[in-house]
């Protein structure tokens, strides 16, 4: 198995699902894509972000996707939100398994440090022009991986120290109109970012 999907499934049980259904929602929030937009929730771990915007979506609508790598965290995020419209997918975050520019919106909570910037390209080939990217990462101080996700963490993305090292990093990767800001979720900070496809 994948050294990533295995960390991952290893923590599926004891998710802190609290910290990450606070950010999820200060990710859609900021975010704020329309009821019927074709969305994805990238690594979407126990699917906190897909299940806060499943829970806004008319009957018409196509089921958010949520794509995680960890078996064991998609098979938690369904639980979780049974009965709700989610397209739920084991498989790589990068490329996502979507057509170029057939998306609305892409939203990316405490993951996007672990794929790395090719993940900013594919969210550039897979949003239409005009659609969303919401991301979320710690700020540089308050990150300590240790043990074997240490050892995951994208070398090719420098974790923002500030919020306006956030935007400069979703403007060199092409996107535009970014916007940032720190956001202390009760259980430690995180940036959120939005940004533009032009």
């Amino acid at each position: 198995m994948d050294p990533m999907a295995a960390a991952f499934d290893a923590l599926a049980d004891d998710y802190d699902d609290v910290h990450h259904d606070a950010v999820a929602r200060a990710l859609t929030e900021a975010v704020r894509p329309a009821p019927d937009a074709l969305v994805a929730d990238v690594a979407c771990g126990t699917g906190a972000v897909a299940l806060v915007l499943a829970r806004t979506r008319p009957a018409t609508a196509a089921p958010v996707l949520a794509v995680d790598l960890s078996p064991a965290m998609v098979a938690r995020g369904r639980e979780r939100g049974a009965g709700l419209p989610v397209d739920w997918r084991v498989g790589d975050a990068v490329p996502l398994p979507v057509p170029d520019a057939s998306l609305d919106a892409i939203l990316c909570a405490s993951s996007l440090h672990f794929l790395g910037a090719a993940a900013l390209a594919d969210w550039r080939r897979a949003l239409r022009p005009g659609g969303r990217v919401g991301f979320t990462l710690p700020p540089a101080a308050h990150f300590r991986p240790s043990g074997t996700f240490a050892a995951l963490v994208a070398e090719d993305l420098p974790l923002p120290r500030t919020p306006a090292d956030a935007v400069t990093l979703a403007h060199a990767a092409g996107f535009t109109d970014a916007t940032a800001t720190l956001v202390d979720t009760g259980t430690r900070p995180t940036i959120v970012t939005t940004t533009v496809r032009p």
